[in-house]
Parts: structure tokens; C-alpha cells; sequence
């Protein structure tokens, strides 16, 4: 099944594997990306853990969530479209949790000494792409935002993804160590770049909870972000991840940052 669309029971809860219904201090594994490789802190610092405490259900309930992103703006951070959803399962433009914080800058969430925790205020849904960008309560001006890239990889490409998500679709959790791995560029579409399993294993890929995460290329000039985590089979898999293309809205991107007042 689906990673969006595979459901299971939480709490008496039917919610999609993505968005599971979990205590925000559960602890995982020590895994996070099917197959993945720990970040050393300091690394990728980028990369963002999201946190969703109090989302609304349609029975009047609350459920817990989280998904992964990239700080591309000292105040912005990216992220899937589908991880900002209200009780009807509908893509919005605003927080939908009682309270949702940003992680930016920690490898390990519970290494206070490192990074910092900011809050979401404001969101942006992309018109044409599973995208939304997330505006956070304070700037983060000692952490390097990931680079846009205006150019599609090609395929063949090798690019590489960073999230905090689980280790597999089986009773998922989200994780508090930051994980990486590679994917090849397999297809470009309009609004997706498809991607298979490359490195430390074939069926590397991202998993519930990695929503958002980006996927970027690497080069002379530094990581270049191309797409963020949006659809694919339960992980581990070695079949097609349809992710998020980014770098034919940076337009769209820039002018949501521009022209966004909280």
C-alpha cells in the first residue's frame, strides 16, 4: 500500500501511517530512513524535525504528528504539502496543530546544546506541486539554508535525502537522530521527480514521518535542494519514490516568502 494511504488504528484513531497518531516523546529505534546512515551534528544542519502536537480529527478528537523539511530562509522552512492537513484531510494554509515546532540545526533533538526550536506561524500551499512552506515565529541566522536549485537532476543522477522519520512502515515512529541516504533520479515529471534506492542499500528510501524531507544534489557550490519526500510504497522498498519537485516553483517559493505577513 501507499505510504499516504496506508491507515492502521492509534489510540482508537483510523489516521494515515504518515500522520500516525503518537506521543511526541515516544522513542524509536535508532534508525530513521529505511536503510539509512546517522549524521554526524554539524552536518546537513539544514535539515528540520517538525512537530505537530494537538491536530483536530474528523470525531472531534486530537492526534499527535510529524514530518521532516529544510530551512531555506533564515525564517522558512519546506516541507510537504500534505503535512499541514485539517480534519478533513485537506490541504491548508495554516498551522493545524494546537502547537507545531520547527528543529533546526540538531542532528540528536534531545542535544539542547546544539540547534534551536522555533514555532510554525504561517503556511503556504503550492498550487501545483505536494510543497508548502512553513514561516517560522523567530529567524535561525547561525544555521546555512539549503541552496534552491532551478534545474531538475537528471536522470540517472544521484541525490541524497536527510530526514527524521522511521526505519520502516511496520508500526512506525517518529526518531530523534537524523538519518541520511542516496536515491537515483529514475523520471522526471511535471510536478515529480521519481527516485529509487541507491546507497547504503538498493532499497534505501524515506518512510512515514520523513514526509518533506529534502532531497538535494551535491556539488562544488554545496547541497542544492530539487524535491522534498511526498509518495511511495511502504518502506524499506527498492520500487519508485514520487517525490516533490521544487526547482520548477522556486518563483512561487521566493514571492510566498516575499509577500507572507504572520
Amino acid at each position: 500500500m501507499r505510504r499516504r494511504t496506508k491507515s492502521f488504528i492509534a489510540a482508537g484513531l483510523l489516521v494515515p501511517a504518515v500522520v500516525t497518531a503518537l506521543a511526541i516523546n515516544n522513542v524509536g529505534t535508532a534508525n530513521a530512513i529505511a536503510n539509512g546512515e546517522l549524521v554526524p551534528q554539524g552536518k546537513y544542519g539544514f535539515s528540520v524535525k517538525l512537530t505537530m502536537t494537538g491536530i483536530p480529527t474528523a470525531n472531534g478528537g486530537k492526534r499527535n504528528s510529524g514530518c521532516s523539511g529544510a530551512l531555506i530562509a533564515p525564517q522558512w522552512v519546506i516541507t510537504a504539502g500534505h503535512c499541514f492537513r485539517d480534519e478533513n484531510n485537506v490541504r491548508v494554509e495554516r498551522p493545524v496543530a494546537d502547537l507545531t515546532t520547527a528543529t533546526v540545526g540538531r542532528a540528536d533533538v534531545d542535544d539542547t546544546a546544539h540547534g534551536h526550536v522555533a514555532t510554525v506561524v504561517a503556511v503556504r500551499q503550492s498550487p501545483t506541486a505536494d510543497v508548502s512552506l512553513a514561516k517560522l515565529d523567530t529567524p535561525i541566522t547561525d544555521v546555512r539554508p539549503i541552496r534552491l536549485s532551478r534545474r531538475a537532476p537528471e536522470v540517472g543522477a544521484v541525490v541524497r535525502l536527510t530526514g527524521y522519520g522511521s526505519v520502516t512502515s511496520v508500526n512506525p515512529v517518529p526518531e530523534k537522530h537524523l538519518r541520511t541516504g542516496q536515491l537515483t533520479v529514475v523520471s522526471v515529471g511535471d510536478s515529480v521527480t521519481g527516485m529509487r534506492g541507491y546507497a547504503p542499500q538498493p532499497d534505501t528510501t524515506p518512510c512515514p514521518y520523513d514526509s518533506g524531507g529534502p532531497f538535494f544534489v551535491e556539488g562544488r557550490r554545496g547541497p542544492a535542494l530539487v524535491a522534498v519526500v511526498s509518495n511511495g510504497p511502504s518502506c524499506p522498498h527498492s520500487q519508485t519514490e514520487n517525490a516533490a519537485r521544487t526547482d520548477n516553483i522556486t518563483r512561487w517559493i521566493y514571492e510566498s516568502m516575499w509577500s507572507t505577513k504572520a
